[in-house]
C-alpha cells in the first residue's frame, strides 16, 4: 500500500461519521432504484412466465349466441394460433354465514378437461366432471376468504334458478389475476366459478353455441387485423367487439401497477444522487481547504497534480462504493419483500425474483459518476494548487460591513446572533447549498405524504360526492324501465335511480378506446357528474359527456365531434358532439342522458342497473330479497367498496410512506451533520478561543448550530415548493387509465414534513453539540505543526 493510500485509509477512519452520512444518502438513491426496478422486473417476469405456461389468450370477444361452427372460421383467420370457445355468465352467490350476496363469474371448461387457453393452475382437487352439473371449481382467493375446501357447498342463482353447487377443486387462472367486483379487488364478495361446458350450456340454453371466445396469436402477429375479422364474424350473432390484452380487465390493472413501479424508479433516485453529489462537494472542498499545507508538502516531495487529484478522487469513489454496497443490499432485500407483497396481492402461483446484472452496473456507474461530478471542482483546485502557495496559510478573507454599517438595530442583537448572520451573509453560496439540501428532504416528504391526501380526496369525490348511492343492482340483461318500480318495492329501498350501460368504441382519428356508455337520467341525484372544481354538471339532453382522462387520451375537447361505434343490438357508428368534460379519478368514463341513449339505440325506455339508497335497519331483508331475484346479475355495495379501497391503499401506501420518511430523514441528517462537522473543523480554534474569552458552552454551540437552525427554517418554504413540484411529477408518473391521483396537499402534510426534517436536523445537531462540549481548549489553541 502506497503512502497516499495509507493516508486515504486514515482519512476514512477520521471522517467516518461524514463518510457514513454521505454513503447513506447515496445508498438511499441506489436502494430506491434497485427496489423499484427489481420489483417491476420480477413481477413482469413472473407475469410473462405465468401467461406463457398457462396459455393466456391474446384476444377476447363476447357475443349473445354464436354457433360452435364459427370456431373453425376464427381459427382460419391468418395469424391465429389457437381458438377456444366457452360460456361466460354472471350469477348471484348465496354463501352460508355471509349476510350480503356475493357475485360469481361463471366460466365453462371443456368437458374433457383439456383447456387450450387460459389454463387453470390447480391448487386443490380436480376439474368438474361433465356428468355432474353441480360440480364447480372456485378461484383460490375466494376460497381462502371463505375457508372453502373441496366438498363444501354454496348456492347460486343461475339464469333465474337457485342451484346448490359442490366445490370439487380450487384453482388460479392467468385470466383472473386481478378480480374486481366494483373498484377494488374483494376476494370475499367476488368469486370465479368454473363449471363444465355441458352444465353451463344447459343452464343458459347454449347447447351447440358459445357466448365468449379466446384467441391465441402467432408470435409477432399484430392483433388489429384479427380483431377486425373476429368482429365481422361475430356481428350477426350479437358480438360486442373483440379486444386484446390491453383492454382485458385483469391484465390492464396489473399493467398499471407495473407502470407505477417503473415511474418510481425514475422520480426518486435522481434526488438522492443530487444530494449525495452536493454533500461530496461540500465535504471535499472543505477537506482540501483544511489540508492545503499537506497538499503543498505532497507536491514538494514529488507528487504530481494528477497524483494528488487521483488521491482525493479515490476517497470519493470509496465513499460512493460504500453507499452502493449498502444500497444494493437494502434494495435487493426490500425488492424481494415488495415482490412477495405484490405476489400475494395478485395471487401468483409462483414468483420469479430476478435482478439483471445491468441494474447493478447502472447503480454503480450512476452513483460513482454523481459523486465524482460533485467532487470535480474541488479536485481540480487541489491539482492546480502550486506547492509554494499551498504551504502558506490562505489569505485572510476580506469582509466589509453589512450595508456600510447602516443597520443600527444590529447593535441591539446578541453578539452570537450577529456572528451567525455574518457567517450566512459572507458565505452566500455555502449557505444556499446547505439550505437547498435540507429543502430536498422536505420535498421528498411532501412528495410522498401527499399520496395519503390524494387517496382521501379520491374516496371523498368518488364515493361521497359523485357516487352517493348505497348499492347498485345490475341486471342479467337490459329490462324495460318498469323494472325500476320492482326495485323500489324491495324492502329497505328508500330511493332508486335507473342507469343503462352500452358497450361502444370511441374514435377520434387514429385514437381509439373501448368502454361502455353509461346512461343517467336528467337531474340524477345519486350518481352525479362533477367538474374539476367538484361542481355538479347537469346531464345535457344531447351529445356525450367524457371524463377528463378519456378526453386527454382521445385528444378531443368540448364542442368537438367524436365517432362512436355501438357494439350492441343494431351495431351502428354515429357522430356525436362532446357536450361536457367531467372529472373522475378511477377508470375512463363516457355518459349520456338516459332517454337520449335509448333513442340512440332505437329502443324504448330500457335500463340495465339501478342505484339505490337503503334503510340500514332493513338491510338483511334487502339482501335476502336480492338473492332470490332471478333478474339480478350482481349487486355492488358502496360501503364495502369504500372499506376495501381504504384497506388496499393502506397496504400499498404504508410501507412506501415509511420508507420515504426514513429516506427524507437521512437526507436532512446527512446535510446538517456534514455541514456542522466540517464547520466545527474549520472554526474549532475560533470556538475554543471564544470559550477562553468567557463564552459559555451554550453560546458557543449557538454560534455553530444556530446558523444551521436558521438555514433549516429558511429551507422549509423552498422544500414545500419543491415538494409540490415533486407531488405533481409523482401524480403524473403514476397516472394510468385505471387510477389517477388528484394533486391535493393538505396543510397538515406540509406540517408533518417540516416536523420530520426538524427532528432529524435536531438529532444531528445534538450529536455535534456533544463534540463542541468536549473541545480540549489547550489542544485546540496550539499552533498546528
Amino acid at each position: 500500500m502506497g503512502v497516499l493510500d495509507r493516508k486515504l485509509m486514515r482519512d476514512l477512519v477520521r471522517l467516518w461519521a461524514q463518510v457514513a452520512a454521505i454513503a447513506l444518502v447515496m445508498a438511499a438513491g441506489v436502494m430506491t432504484l434497485v427496489l423499484a426496478v427489481g420489483a417491476q422486473r420480477s413481477l413482469f417476469e413472473t407475469r410473462e412466465a405465468y401467461y406463457e405456461r398457462n396459455a393466456f389468450a391474446d384476444i377476447f370477444a363476447t357475443a349473445t349466441r354464436a354457433p360452435e361452427r364459427l370456431a373453425d372460421e376464427i381459427a382460419a383467420i391468418p395469424g391465429v394460433a389457437s381458438v377456444e370457445t366457452r360460456i361466460r355468465e354472471n350469477a348471484v352467490l348465496d354463501i352460508e354465514g355471509m349476510l350480503e350476496p356475493a357475485s360469481g363469474m361463471l366460466v365453462s371448461v371443456p368437458d374433457d378437461g383439456e383447456q387450450l387457453l387460459n389454463q387453470l393452475y390447480m391448487r386443490l382437487g380436480r376439474l368438474p366432471s361433465p356428468g355432474h352439473p353441480a360440480e364447480i371449481v372456485v378461484n383460490e382467493p375466494f376460497a381462502k376468504a371463505h375457508g372453502f375446501e373441496p366438498g363444501d357447498t354454496l348456492s347460486a342463482i343461475i339464469n333465474g334458478r337457485k342451484r346448490a353447487l359442490t366445490i370439487v377443486g380450487v384453482a388460479l387462472s392467468p385470466e383472473f389475476i386481478y378480480v374486481v367486483p366494483d373498484l377494488m379487488p374483494d376476494d370475499r364478495r367476488l368469486g370465479v366459478v368454473w363449471m363444465s361446458q355441458t352444465a353451463l350450456a344447459a343452464a343458459f340454453d347454449l347447447d351447440g353455441a358459445f357466448n365468449a371466445v379466446s384467441v391465441k396469436l402467432l408470435r409477432g402477429q399484430p392483433p388489429e387485423p384479427v380483431i377486425d375479422e373476429i368482429d365481422r364474424l361475430l356481428e350477426p350473432f350479437g358480438g360486442r367487439g373483440a379486444h386484446d390484452r390491453d383492454d382485458q380487465q385483469s391484465h390492464a390493472f396489473l399493467d398499471a401497477e407495473l407502470t407505477q413501479l417503473q415511474a418510481m424508479s425514475y422520480v426518486l433516485p435522481p434526488i438522492f444522487l443530487l444530494v449525495a453529489g452536493f454533500l461530496v462537494n461540500m465535504i471535499l472542498s472543505r477537506l482540501i481547504a483544511l489540508e492545503r499545507e499537506q497538499i503543498g508538502l505532497m507536491k514538494a516531495v514529488g507528487y504530481t497534480g494528477v497524483g494528488v487529484a487521483w488521491h482525493y478522487m479515490k476517497l470519493v469513489i470509496v465513499i460512493a462504493l460504500i453507499g452502493v454496497a449498502i444500497g444494493i443490499a437494502a434494495g435487493t432485500y426490500l425488492g424481494r419483500g415488495l415482490t412477495r407483497l405484490y405476489g400475494d396481492f395478485f395471487h401468483f402461483p409462483f414468483l420469479i425474483f430476478r435482478l439483471s446484472l445491468d441494474v447493478y452496473v447502472i447503480a454503480i456507474t450512476v452513483s460513482v459518476a454523481a459523486a465524482s461530478l460533485g467532487a470535480l471542482r474541488s479536485v481540480r483546485a487541489a491539482a492546480a494548487l502550486p506547492p509554494a502557495v499551498a504551504m502558506r496559510p490562505p489569505a485572510p478573507a476580506r469582509y466589509r460591513r453589512l450595508f456600510g454599517g447602516g443597520l443600527p438595530f444590529i447593535s441591539l442583537l446578541p453578539q452570537t446572533t450577529v456572528m451567525i448572520g455574518r457567517n450566512i451573509v459572507r458565505r452566500p453560496l455555502r449557505s444556499l447549498f446547505t439550505s437547498f439540501g435540507i429543502a430536498l428532504s422536505v420535498a421528498v416528504l411532501v412528495g410522498s405524504l401527499f399520496s395519503l391526501d390524494a387517496v382521501e380526496e379520491m374516496i371523498d369525490v368518488t364515493f361521497f360526492s359523485a357516487e352517493r348511492q348505497h348499492a347498485t343492482i345490475s341486471f342479467v340483461h337490459k329490462l324495460p324501465a318498469d323494472a325500476l318500480y320492482e326495485v323500489e318495492r324491495l324492502p329497505g329501498v328508500m330511493a332508486a335511480e335507473p342507469a343503462r350501460m352500452v358497450a361502444a368504441r370511441f374514435r377520434n382519428g387514429h385514437l381509439e378506446r373501448r368502454l361502455s356508455i353509461t346512461g343517467k337520467p336528467a337531474g340524477s341525484n345519486l350518481s352525479r357528474l362533477l367538474d374539476v372544481d367538484r361542481q355538479e354538471v347537469t346531464m345535457p339532453r344531447e351529445g356525450v359527456v367524457l371524463t377528463t382522462a378519456l378526453a386527454n387520451i382521445l385528444k378531443i375537447g368540448r364542442g368537438e365531434t367524436i365517432e362512436i361505434e355501438l357494439m350492441e343490438e343494431h351495431r351502428e357508428t354515429v357522430q356525436l358532439p362532446v357536450s361536457a368534460i367531467v372529472e373522475s379519478y378511477i377508470g375512463l368514463g363516457a355518459f349520456m342522458e338516459l332517454e337520449a341513449l335509448n333513442r340512440l339505440m332505437r329502443e324504448g325506455p330500457s335500463i340495465s342497473a339501478v342505484h339505490v339508497t337503503t334503510d340500514g335497519s332493513q338491510i338483511a331483508a334487502l339482501y335476502e330479497a336480492v338473492k332470490n331475484l332471478p333478474m339480478v346479475n350482481s349487486i355492488a355495495l358502496q360501503r364495502a367498496s369504500v372499506a376495501k379501497f381504504r384497506e388496499t391503499m393502506a397496504e400499498n401506501l404504508t410501507m412506501m410512506v415509511t420508507i420515504y420518511v426514513g429516506l427524507a430523514g437521512i437526507i436532512a441528517f446527512g446535510v446538517v451533520y456534514n455541514g456542522a462537522r466540517i464547520q466545527l473543523s474549520e472554526q474549532g480554534r475560533e470556538l475554543a478561543s471564544l470559550r477562553v474569552l468567557g463564552f459559555t458552552r451554550a453560546e458557543v454551540s449557538w454560534i455553530l448550530l444556530g446558523e444551521f437552525a436558521i438555514l433549516t427554517l429558511a429551507a422549509l418554504p423552498l422544500g414545500w415548493l419543491l415538494g409540490y413540484g415533486m407531488a405533481y411529477s409523482t401524480a403524473e408518473g403514476l397516472a394510468t387509465e385505471m387510477f389517477r391521483l388528484p394533486l391535493v396537499i393538505e396543510r397538515s402534510t406540509y406540517a408533518w414534513a417540516s416536523v420530520v426534517v426538524l427532528v432529524a436536523s435536531a438529532l444531528s445537531a445534538l450529536i455535534v453539540r456533544r463534540r463542541i462540549d468536549r473541545l480540549d481548549l489547550i489542544e485546540v489553541l496550539k499552533t498546528r505543526e
